[in-house]
């Protein structure tokens, strides 16, 4: 999972608001999308990455149905993605979010998909993620409704691109 002497990458057992707070430093908004009003989608598998007995970056991830310009096919919903702020300029985000990509693509998906702030984007772009060109819609507690960040999608396999058209997410935003 591209680890390094001193930092593993695993999939976590146990993983929770308690520990993302604790990774985000206490902080009660730590991904800093509070004030978009949008209901998450909790991820259903976590990869952390230790360092000296501790997880210092987290990425998790879902399996989520999108249709894109009338095609349907399964994405790696990726999200959660926090490091701590003491070892931030590492590539920590890069190792978690790999753990996370690497299982996927075991699992047989061929495309990823994300949420991100503006201030992030460069990072992603960095890893290889491309921007979708129109905002995405997704499910919402009172119904499809366009997410107000950007969102980037990356190939996990050679062939797999990404089709043109509107982007409908058939689930809650990762």
């Amino acid at each position: 999972m591209g680890d390094t002497p001193e930092f593993t990458t695993v999939e976590l057992a146990d993983w929770g608001w308690p520990e993302v707070r604790a990774l985000g430093g206490g902080a009660a908004d730590p991904f800093e999308t509070g004030s978009l009003n949008v209901t998450w989608r909790p991820k259903d598998r976590h990869f952390g990455v230790w360092h000296e007995g501790r997880v210092v970056a987290h990425a998790g991830f879902v399996v989520a149905p999108v249709e894109v310009g009338g095609q349907r096919f399964d994405v790696a919903g990726i999200g959660g993605v926090i490091v701590d702020a003491a070892m931030r300029g590492h590539g920590l985000a890069r190792l978690a979010v790999t753990g996370a990509l690497d299982a996927a693509r075991a699992d047989g998906l061929d495309r990823a998909l994300l949420f991100c702030l503006p201030d992030r984007a460069p990072l992603y772009a960095h890893l290889g993620w491309l921007p979708l060109p129109t905002p995405v819609t997704a499910d919402q507690p009172d119904g499809p409704a366009a997410v107000p960040i950007g969102a980037m999608w990356k190939s996990l396999t050679p062939e797999a691109g990404w089709p043109e058209g509107p982007v409908r997410l058939h689930s809650l935003p990762m």
